[in-house]
């Protein structure tokens, strides 16, 4: 990572990374801290193989960013199978995806689920190739993104690597490379042992995992590497810990005093990384954090904000959509009109985004700003229904940037909207809703390209 001066409130990059992996386990139909408990487990797993301290940094940054790329394949995944992507995504981790059969029994299980059996079956066809075949497609969509992200973050290539292969078996039989043995990198070896380690813990108990690992070793898993994890099989502290976490009791998983703090340039780098994943989550929200961040640098500089709190501001902009990362494509990218079931479904990712946000050290205003882009001056947005005395003007104008953005996007249920009517809307809306100064200034701004973030 680049070299900057330190805020004396900045998070560690590990804990910053942790608190985002969050979003990724939403992705991932994962328990929240599923990344974080397989950065725990993989780091005991390196005190086993008596590891250094390069490695063992190395191998945490690579199970906090395991599943970077993991938005980029979600709209393929809701095409394909339809229904909810997060529960299909979920389900494919408990299955031993390399045995055919087991994977067209997913596939026919998964696909259309509550369907018929017609429908079922078109859409299997549809899906063209075998269970095989787009796993692979699916698993490189994903790992190759995540590794183009690490090595944009400055991280080692091994590090790259790991995120690239994670999904690769000792046998050869794994995803999308086919590589086995000593070609799978020693970080993806033990990252994935972890991660299918803590999935199991999770779902099942501890017994039933390490079952799992017994069952799949010289298969999934490199014999030695299990027999290192079978070491602590009995550890009941260690494994207390990972219980309290995944019942929600918030506590380090990892000694402070070994990690670097994140610079102001290396926040600013993972917010902006964050963005791109949370926009690839769908197909209709290519650059629209980008975009809004802009929109809302532009309106700030107008009021005289001064860097510091364009910083702020930047960095809640860049992160105000995260929690949509909890939303199924299903929803998302849904062609026709919401039901009230899932409108409310949708009104919880700022919340989501609080949540999330709220867990990094220094990010206190940011998750506030972030989490108050559907907040409407006469109480009427969403998620805390809050009103005009309680919005302040960072959120007044990152909830304008949104909505101006929104407006004049395309959607899934329709195109862009021209011009003139992206004003009538905001000109109504500026008389109760939002910001009337807001809303003028956003005007200024129009007709050329997005301000620099």
């Amino acid at each position: 990572m680049k070299d900057s001066v330190v805020s004396s409130e900045s998070p560690s990059v590990a804990d910053l990374l942790s608190a985002l992996s969050h979003a990724l386990d939403l992705v991932e139909g994962q328990p929240r801290g599923h990344a974080t408990r397989t950065a725990f487990i993989a780091l005991r797993l390196a005190d086993e193989l008596k590891l250094g301290e390069i490695e063992r940094k190395e191998l945490l940054y690579s199970c906090l960013l395991k599943d970077s790329g993991c938005s980029n394949n979600s709209a393929r995944i809701h095409k394909m199978f339809g229904g909810d992507d997060l529960i299909t995504k979920q389900r494919v981790k408990l299955i031993d995806w390399s045995s055919t059969l087991e994977s067209v029994k997913f596939a026919y299980v998964n696909m259309e689920r509550g369907g018929t059996v017609v429908g079922k079956l078109r859409r299997m066809a549809a899906a063209l190739g075998t269970p095989e075949s787009t796993m692979n497609d699916l698993t490189r969509a994903r790992c190759t993104r995540g590794a183009q992200i690490a090595g944009l973050l400055g991280f080692s290539t091994r590090v790259s690597d790991a995120i690239r292969d994670v999904d690769e078996h000792w046998d050869g039989k794994g995803a999308a490379n086919k590589l086995k043995k000593d070609e799978i990198c020693l970080y993806a070896r033990i990252v994935n042992l972890s991660q299918t380690l803590e999935v199991f813990a999770a779902a099942f108990g501890r017994d039933s995992a390490f079952r799992m690992i017994r069952l799949r070793s010289g298969r999934w898993f490199e014999p030695e590497l299990v027999r290192a994890a079978r070491a602590f099989e009995n550890d009941a502290e260690f494994w207390s810990l990972h219980a309290d976490h995944l019942s929600g009791v918030d506590r380090p998983l990892w000694a402070d005093g070994w990690l670097e703090d994140a610079t102001s340039a290396d926040i600013d780098a993972i917010c902006g990384a964050f963005a791109d994943i949370v926009d690839a989550k769908s197909d209709f929200t290519g650059s629209h954090s980008s975009r809004v961040t802009g929109f809302a640098l532009g309106i700030a500089r107008q009021f005289g904000f001064d860097e510091e709190r364009l910083s702020t501001l930047r960095r809640a902009a860049l992160l105000h959509d995260i929690g949509k990362l909890g939303i199924s494509n299903a929803i998302l990218d849904k062609p026709d009109r919401l039901t009230p079931e899932e409108y409310d479904t949708i009104k919880q990712h700022p919340r989501f985004s609080f949540e999330i946000l709220k867990r990094i050290k220094g990010f206190e205003r940011i998750a506030e700003i972030a989490s108050a882009h559907h907040e409407k001056l006469d109480g009427t947005g969403y998620w805390r229904g809050l009103s005009a005395d309680e919005l302040d003007l960072d959120m007044r104008i990152l909830t304008v940037a949104d909505i101006f953005d929104a407006l004049a996007a395309a959607r899934p249920y329709r195109g862009a909207m021209p011009m003139e009517k992206v004003w009538k809307i905001l000109d109504e809306e500026a008389k109760s809703a939002l910001d009337p100064d807001c809303v003028e200034a956003v005007k200024e701004l129009s007709g050329s390209t997005p301000p620099t973030i």
